[in-house]
């Protein structure tokens, strides 16, 4: 019998980081007073979009189009790529570049300890639930494997709000998106490769089930897949290695997609190492922004107050809601929506080990997401189920890999403001997302698996979600387009925005098409006028 090892498992449980949407800000900091005195302090005025990932990334582009000129403010780094670049770390070899220098220390079930750098992952603890973003140019796309699902009519209209226009979405936006980001599935060529046999026996497995099988659209030029397996570069694909960011390039991520388009007018340009630390309105109703400058270990070396009339929060879910609650408790931000800090849902993740009696998986998986599962005949309890391979330093078959299941779920969380941490911290029920994930998801992988193979739950070792949404939802506490009610200038366009799940999709795609509607409505009402 196989022994589920310790690097085995803890490569599951980091594996599965497939989507999360924003870049994320840094609320819980010192007081503005007791910053001033310590670097220089700047002050600027600029139309500022807080965050690069899918929500903004996105607005930057359609706001430039329109002929606003956007300051986005990034906290974390570039992360370039290219053919045999060692750009991004690998999680079957941490070192500082995974971790962002303020994280929870504990990631993927383990205590890391390096020097301070601004890394790509933060872990967010709160009440029984774990939460992981993204910090860099292009946010939680760096990270995640690239699934962009696009949920079906009968699940969309049954968990979002159906002023939404699922019709419209259907014909403009997800299309825009899957235009942007060069959606493509993998080639048979490549998944008939002996790299790719976890793929293969994945794919029989959910046969053999009696469910449903897809392969998954991803953001990926696959020729770079193939040009791997031909030698002509270091594996980055075919080793399952690009869990935490794909050196090798081919990967559109929305740094060089969204991204780029957008500075490639000339009106946008991108600060990095920006961590926003506050956000109040000023007595004119204008907004202000307070940013530490900081170095890559983090240390601050310069405080800004940037001015704007109008400010867009695409910090995703976690650090857009932590800033909000945060000024509305300090009364920086005055008559805020009751309902702000709630909604908030984990879009019912859910990570396995899976240990195989039955089939050697290979020393060697290639990557990142190949096949699905998706199980929408049930609009109420749609959930969907996909394989991610685990990379292997030493070249050995550990014969383990992993399923990573997400669905709808009523589940909710709140963010409370704690004054003796000075943050807002999430507090989730302890059943939570049990409902789904025990009687649908559980279920159809442990199916899939079948009665001879070992099947490990890695959220019994830390509740931990990779796709985060809610916090400051549409219908509550915005309108859909991302406007704050009551708060004339201040728009939320990210996961934040997202009632507590998308649809039984990781939320990447959905994001992006809704903050790509939004953005159609606010280049038509609102610049001009509040831009």
């Amino acid at each position: 019998m196989p022994h589920v090892t310790r690097r085995a498992f803890l490569a599951g449980a980091a594996v599965a980081g497939l989507s999360l949407a924003g870049t994320g800000v840094a609320p819980a900091a010192l007081g503005i007073a007791a910053r001033v005195n310590r670097v220089p302090l700047t002050r600027e005025e600029h139309r500022v979009v807080v965050g690069s990932g899918f929500g903004g990334g996105v607005t930057a582009l359609r706001l430039a189009q329109a002929g606003v000129r956007v300051t986005v403010l990034e906290r974390g780094i570039r992360w370039p790529t290219g053919s045999n670049s060692t750009t991004f770390p690998r999680i079957d070899a941490p070192d500082k570049r995974i971790l962002w220098h303020r994280s929870n220390p504990e990631l993927f079930g383990r205590t890391h300890v390096f020097e301070p750098y601004t890394g790509l992952v933060e872990a967010v603890a709160g009440e029984n639930m774990t939460a992981l973003c993204a910090a860099g140019v292009g946010g939680g796309s760096l990270l995640y494997q690239g699934m962009s699902l696009q949920p079906s009519e009968s699940v969309f209209e049954a968990n979002l709000p159906n002023d939404l226009d699922w019709a419209t979405l259907d014909r403009v936006h997800y299309p825009r998106v899957a235009h942007m980001l060069k959606l493509a599935v993998a080639p048979d060529e490549l998944v008939a490769s002996p790299h790719y046999k976890t793929s293969r026996i994945f794919a029989e497995r959910v046969t053999r089930a009696g469910l449903p099988l897809d392969k998954i659209p991803m953001p990926i030029d696959w020729d770079y897949a193939l040009a791997e397996l031909r030698g002509e570069m270091r594996p980055s694909y075919t080793d399952g290695s690009g869990a935490l960011g794909v050196n090798n390039g081919g990967k559109h991520s929305v740094d060089v997609t969204y991204i780029a388009a957008a500075e490639q007018t000339g009106l946008v340009t991108v600060e990095t190492l920006h961590e926003v630390t506050d956000v109040a309105r000023a007595a004119d109703g204008r907004w202000t922004v307070h940013v530490d400058r900081i170095d890559t270990t983090g240390a601050v070396v310069e405080n800004k107050i940037l001015t704007t009339d109008a400010l867009v929060l695409s910090a995703g879910s976690l650090n857009t809601t932590r800033l909000l609650v945060r000024a509305s408790a300090h009364g920086r931000i005055t008559d805020m929506p009751d309902e702000l800090g709630g909604g908030w849902g984990s879009n019912a993740d859910r990570i396995y080990l899976w240990t195989s009696l039955e089939d050697s998986f290979g020393a060697v998986q290639g990557g990142p997401v190949v096949y699905g599962s998706k199980n929408w005949d049930d609009p109420n309890n749609a959930f969907t189920v996909i394989q991610a391979s685990i990379p292997s330093a030493y070249g050995l078959d550990t014969r383990s890999t992993v399923m990573v299941g997400f669905g709808v779920s009523a589940g909710r969380g709140h963010f409370v403001y704690d004054s003796g941490r000075d943050d807002a911290i999430l507090r989730w029920p302890t059943d939570g997302d049990a409902a789904i994930q025990n009687d649908h998801i559980d279920p159809a992988a442990r199916k899939i698996a079948g009665p001879n193979d070992i099947l490990t739950d890695t959220n019994t070792v830390v509740p931990s979600t990779w796709h985060p949404l809610g916090g400051a939802s549409m219908g509550t506490v915005c309108d859909l387009d991302g406007r704050v009610l009551g708060q004339r200038g201040l728009y939320v366009l990210d996961g934040a925005l997202m009632p507590g799940n998308t649809a039984a999709c990781n939320p990447s795609m959905t994001i992006a098409a809704v903050v790509e509607r939004a953005l159609d409505d606010i280049v038509a009402r609102d610049v001009g006028v509040v831009f």
